[in-house]
């Protein structure tokens, strides 16, 4: 049996994420989808239990698929669960430089482990949980951009959205 961890934030989970983990979950026998407990890079919007139940809800329907937490290095997290690949999406080349960057980390730490890129589909490029928060924030739908049960967590979080305009990272 062939297994692959789909490790990253969720915060919150988008359609892009599930494409990603759909396509995997077609070539490896299991994936185990590792939600970062308390990522050191950013801070979270939705808690632990929000972000494994928007992503236990939506993933569902695959048999082959589980999520778990992790608070470990993510080569010790696919260690744990005897997976030797780790999958990751890139949506655009921003992506793959950091990518390139944790791919070379990590096999300097576990070079038994291959880490596989899966491109982002054309109709989830454009996706990012950053941005999917800030449309949300502000009161825009997000519907087509996250399973359901997140954009009905936004419109109880943001029922008017937030009064002004985006600011540009410029500002």
């Amino acid at each position: 049996m062939i297994t692959a961890i789909y490790p990253g934030t969720y915060d919150p989970v988008t359609n892009g994420h599930i494409d990603v983990i759909r396509r995997a979950a077609s070539i490896f026998d299991q994936i185990v989808v590792g939600v970062v407990r308390d990522p050191h890079h950013k801070a979270t919007m939705f808690s632990l239990d929000e972000r494994v139940a928007f992503l236990e809800e939506a993933l569902e329907p695959l048999a082959n698929v589980t999520v778990d937490v992790f608070h470990e290095l993510v080569v010790d997290f696919a260690r744990k669960h005897d997976a030797k690949t780790m999958v990751k999406g890139l949506r655009v080349i921003a992506d793959f430089e950091w990518e390139a960057q944790m791919n070379h980390l990590n096999r300097l730490l576990a070079p038994e482990i291959e880490t596989m890129y899966v491109m982002a589909s054309p109709q989830y490029s454009f996706i990012s949980s950053s941005g999917v928060k800030e449309i949300a924030s502000f009161g825009g739908k997000v519907d087509e951009l996250v399973p359901e049960p997140v954009a009905r967590r936004f419109r109880e979080m943001f029922p008017n959205g937030r009064p002004g305009a985006p600011l540009s990272p410029q500002e």
